[in-house]
């Protein structure tokens, strides 16, 4: 499975199949480059501007963005409810975490988080082996809420999201203090990463992608 990232909470999985499932898509308001991808699914955490710009996105892509179990163009997709702050709910509105496998690996992007998970989450979320997690605050978890879900998912692969960057508008923290707490990570230069069941580390592993 290929993984490219355009910044924020946006992600293009590409199967060896071909099959392409974009997560979170966002305008151009908060400063990245508007991701104009083909895709064939499109998951979407929450209605705001930028996590649901489906405009961006070719194709003839499938629409997820509602709880619960989905099988679209041989994905099966588990959509969680879980709420978009502290409050539950009451702040910022409700978020889907979305687990989902791809070429035998269970993915799990969490969208805007707003706080820990309770068991029933973690039971339905299931086995992760790739943990994509927010880690700026505000809007979302901050690096120590963060610290804390992974430990409660055991992911074997951490892929920080929606953190501050050079490009982004948004008054959030970047991943550094996330990094420090979780003992170091590998920081690539490329928006890239290809992982496959084999490749999967056997030791828990943060990957920083660039956005560009």
């Amino acid at each position: 499975m290929k993984i490219k990232w355009y910044g924020h909470s946006c992600f293009v999985f590409t199967a060896s199949d071909g099959t392409r499932l974009v997560t979170d898509p966002f305008d151009g308001s908060i400063g990245y480059k508007i991701p104009r991808v083909e895709a064939d699914i499109i998951l979407v955490s929450h209605d705001h501007y930028d996590h649901n710009y489906i405009e961006a996105i070719s194709g003839n892509p499938v629409i997820v963005n509602t709880p619960g179990s989905h099988n679209v163009r041989g994905v099966h997709i588990n959509g969680v409810s879980t709420f978009h702050d502290d409050m539950k709910g009451g702040k910022r509105g409700s978020n889907i975490i979305f687990v989902f496998k791809m070429d035998g690996l269970n993915v799990c992007h969490l969208g805007d988080l707003g706080h820990i998970l309770l068991r029933e989450h973690v039971e339905k979320i299931g086995p992760v082996d790739i943990l994509h997690i927010p880690v700026g605050g505000t809007f979302t978890i901050d690096a120590a809420a963060a610290q804390e879900v992974v430990s409660q998912l055991k992911p074997r692969v951490i892929i920080p999201m929606h953190f501050k960057t050079q490009d982004v508008s948004l008054p959030i923290a970047p991943v550094d203090d996330f990094i420090e707490r979780m003992g170091g990570g590998e920081e690539l230069n490329s928006c890239f990463v290809e992982i496959t069941p084999e490749t999967l580390p056997v030791d828990q592993k943060i990957i920083v992608l660039k956005y560009k």
